[in-house]
């Protein structure tokens, strides 16, 4: 598989594994709902596969083929992405400290960027490519509080030398901080897709 020219190729809606072309779920909810899969730590690696399959397609392809269909998924995830990319993409909780943001802990930060900066509702599109919401993610700018709080939570503070700033950002950085253990809310957020995707992949976003 290639890197698309978001530009000029047409952005991919299938993608071949065994020499067939599938037919991969390309709106933006269900990649995100897969990053947020990964992120899990509760969730072993067998159970992620099955649910990132009934995730991303509705007819499965052959499991002979299943090295192959993770790549394509892996692929799509990333918009073409080389693996090292996505390294920067996917963290675990483990590694809150530089991870820069969390669609289940920001969506509200997300959301209200979307709106400001492009008067795109993210809660009432009916469809968006997956991998054009990344692309205008990562063109938010800095006048949107969830780019400020990016910035924070990924600061260095070693190359800040006066004590004084350190000392304030660090604050800053400590309040920013995502947390290590989900909120009941989020946890019943997680409950209902786990819930959805041992049904069949079908997304309730009333139910979200």
């Amino acid at each position: 598989m290639y890197k698309n020219n978001i530009l000029l190729d047409k952005l991919p809606t299938k993608v071949k594994i065994g020499g067939k072309f599938y037919n991969i779920n390309s709106d933006f909810r269900i990649s995100i709902l897969f990053e947020l899969l990964m992120q899990d730590e509760d969730i072993e690696d067998e159970l992620k596969i099955t649910q990132a399959l009934k995730l991303y397609f509705s007819k499965i392809p052959p499991l002979k083929y299943i090295e192959e269909t993770i790549n394509a998924i892996m692929w799509f995830y990333g918009c073409g992405d080389e693996k090292e990319e996505l390294n920067k993409r996917i963290k675990t909780t483990s590694n809150d400290l530089e991870q820069a943001y969390c669609f289940e802990h920001d969506n509200a930060y997300i959301f209200d960027a979307f709106i400001s900066q492009y008067k795109i509702d993210l809660s009432t599109i009916e469809y968006l490519h997956w991998w054009k919401f990344r692309a205008l993610f990562e063109g938010l700018t800095e006048e949107n509080m969830i780019v400020k709080i990016m910035n924070c939570r990924t600061m260095d503070l070693n190359k800040i030398e006066d004590k004084n700033e350190r000392a304030f950002y660090k604050e800053k950085k400590e309040f920013f901080k995502l947390p290590n253990k989900i909120s009941k809310e989020d946890e019943e957020y997680k409950n209902n897709i786990e819930e959805m995707l041992m049904n069949g992949g079908v997304l309730n976003m009333e139910n979200l």
